[in-house]
């Protein structure tokens, strides 16, 4: 029976070849374009996250940019 040593086995990592790091952001005209076709798809709850979603991430920007006054 053969023993096969996994330390010396060669893999293939997951993501070769992929770009890997942080994607751009949407664009405005993108936003829109995912509301709009959700809209008319009739998919409210997914409407509903989007929204939220893309709020949440303006409010965490902006509240960033705040710097406490002493």
């Amino acid at each position: 029976m053969e023993t096969i040593n996994s330390a010396t086995s060669i893999r293939v990592p997951w993501n070769k070849g992929k770009l890997v790091g942080q994607k751009a952001p949407f664009k405005l005209k993108e936003i829109w374009a995912i509301r709009v076709r959700l809209q008319i798809a009739g998919r409210c709850r997914e409407l509903a996250l989007f929204n939220l979603a893309v709020d949440s991430k303006l409010r965490a920007c902006r509240n960033s940019d705040w710097l406490p006054a002493d």
